[in-house]
C-alpha cells in the first residue's frame, strides 16, 4: 500500500525526495477506522507529487477517497475547518467540489499525534493535469477560457460567504501587505506573531529589499486594491487543481480541487493569481519572450467575463496588481521553509527567486508584453 520511492515536485521543476513522508498503510488504516462507512482500506492507489503535504487516493470498501495529511505546525484541525466551511458553502451553491467527509464524531479534520488529516470524496472527472508542475503554463486556450469562467462562477457563489480571515499566514494566499498603504510597516507589525519569518529576515536588510520589490508597482496599485469588495478566494487557481469531463479541447470542468490557500481577499486578486499561475513559464524564464503566454492570460479574462463583468478600471487594476499578487504568499513560503521544514536553500529560493525575482520579471520586456496584453483587453 505504500510507495517507498515516492518523489515530489521541487522548486526548480525537478523531482525530489519529499519533506513529508508518504502516507503509509498503518496510519491510513488507523485514520479510516474513524470513518466506519468507508470500511477497510484496500490499497493506496496513487501518491500526490505536491510537496507541501502528503496526500493519496485510497481505495476502500466503499470506493476511492482522497486522504491528505498535514503537519500540525502547518495546519491545525481548526485551521482546516476554515477551508472546509468555505468548501461547504460553495457546494451548497452548486459548485462542483468534492465533499469533505466527516468521521463518526462529526469531525472534518482529525488530529493524530503530530499530524492532522482530512478525507474527501474522490473528485469527479479526469485529472488531465495531474502531473503538471504548479508553475507550468496552461497549454490550451479553450481550457483557459473554461477555467476563467469557472473562477467567476466560484466568485459569484462566494459573495454570500462571510468569515474572519484565516488564522495563519503559513501557506495561505493573503493580501494584507500589498493592500497596506505602508507594507514595510505592516510586515514589521506582523513579525512578533510570525517568529519564524522574523528569524529569517533578521539575517538581511529586508526593508530595503522588499521596498525594491514594491516600489515600481505599489503606489499605482494600492488605492484601487483597497476599494475592492472583500471576497473569499481560492488562492491557487492553477489548472492542476481542476478535473475535466474528458480529454478533448471542448472538455468541461468537472471538479475544482484544493482550497488549502483560500483566504479573504478580493475577486481581482484571485484572477491575477490565475494569470500568474497559468500564463507564465516561471521555470523557463531563460527562453525570453516565450516564457510569457499572453494568449492564455487573455483567454482566462475572456472566460471570466462570460460570467462576471470587468470594466476598464478593473482591467487596468488587474495589470497593476499582477506584479505583486504573489508577495504575501511568497513570504509565507519563506516562513514555511525556514521555520517548519528547516530548508535554508528553499527559503532563499522563496525570497530571492519567488518574491523578488517574479516582481522583477514584470519590468523586463517579456513581463511588459504580458502586462500590455492584459491592458489591451480592456
Amino acid at each position: 500500500m505504500n510507495d517507498p520511492d515516492h518523489r515530489v515536485h521541487g522548486l526548480c521543476g525537478d523531482d525530489i525526495a519529499p519533506d513529508w513522508p508518504a502516507l503509509g498503510t498503518g496510519e491510513v488504516e488507523q485514520l479510516l477506522r474513524g470513518y466506519p462507512r468507508l470500511g477497510t482500506p484496500i490499497r493506496i492507489d496513487w501518491h500526490s507529487p505536491r510537496p507541501l503535504s502528503a496526500a493519496a487516493l485510497v481505495d476502500t470498501r466503499a470506493g476511492v477517497v482522497f486522504v491528505k495529511r498535514h503537519h500540525h505546525s502547518v495546519r491545525s484541525a481548526a485551521t482546516l475547518g476554515e477551508e472546509h466551511r468555505f468548501i461547504a458553502h460553495l457546494r451548497s451553491h452548486g459548485l462542483p467540489l468534492p465533499a469533505v467527509l466527516h468521521d463518526a464524531q462529526g469531525r472534518s479534520a482529525v488530529a493524530i499525534g503530530d499530524w492532522v488529516y482530512e478525507v474527501h470524496e474522490r473528485a469527479a472527472g479526469i485529472d488531465l493535469y495531474r502531473d503538471a508542475i504548479s508553475w507550468e503554463p496552461l497549454p490550451d486556450r479553450t481550457h483557459a477560457r473554461r477555467a476563467g469562467a469557472m473562477l467567476a462562477t466560484l466568485h459569484d457563489a462566494a459573495q454570500g460567504y462571510h468569515a474572519a480571515q484565516r488564522d495563519t499566514h503559513i501557506l495561505v494566499a493573503r493580501s494584507e501587505l500589498i493592500s497596506a498603504a505602508d507594507p514595510i510597516a505592516a510586515l514589521q507589525a506582523q513579525l512578533p506573531q510570525r517568529p519564524g519569518l522574523a528569524d529569517y529576515l533578521r539575517q538581511r536588510d529586508w526593508p530595503s529589499e522588499l521596498l525594491a520589490v514594491l516600489a515600481p508597482w505599489h503606489a499605482a496599485m494600492q488605492p484601487g486594491l483597497v476599494r475592492q469588495a472583500p471576497l473569499w478566494t481560492h488562492g491557487d487557481w492553477h489548472v492542476s487543481n481542476l478535473c475535466w469531463s474528458d480529454g478533448g479541447a471542448e472538455a468541461r470542468i468537472a471538479s475544482v480541487l484544493d482550497f488549502g490557500l483560500a483566504a479573504a481577499n478580493c475577486a481581482l486578486f484571485d484572477l491575477a493569481t490565475a494569470i500568474e499561475r497559468n500564463a507564465i513559464a516561471w521555470l523557463a524564464l531563460d527562453t525570453g519572450t516565450a516564457a510569457a503566454h499572453p494568449d492564455i492570460a487573455r483567454a482566462l479574462i475572456e472566460g471570466y467575463r462570460q460570467v462576471r463583468p470587468l470594466d476598464d478600471d478593473d482591467i487596468q487594476l488587474l495589470a497593476a496588481l499582477l506584479p505583486l499578487v504573489h508577495v504575501d504568499f511568497a513570504l509565507s513560503e519563506v516562513e514555511y521553509f525556514h521555520a517548519v521544514t528547516r530548508s535554508p536553500d528553499s527559503a532563499d529560493v522563496a525570497w530571492n527567486t519567488f518574491l523578488r525575482g517574479h516582481a522583477h520579471w514584470f519590468a523586463t520586456p517579456p513581463g511588459q508584453i504580458m502586462l500590455d496584453a492584459i491592458r489591451a483587453s480592456a
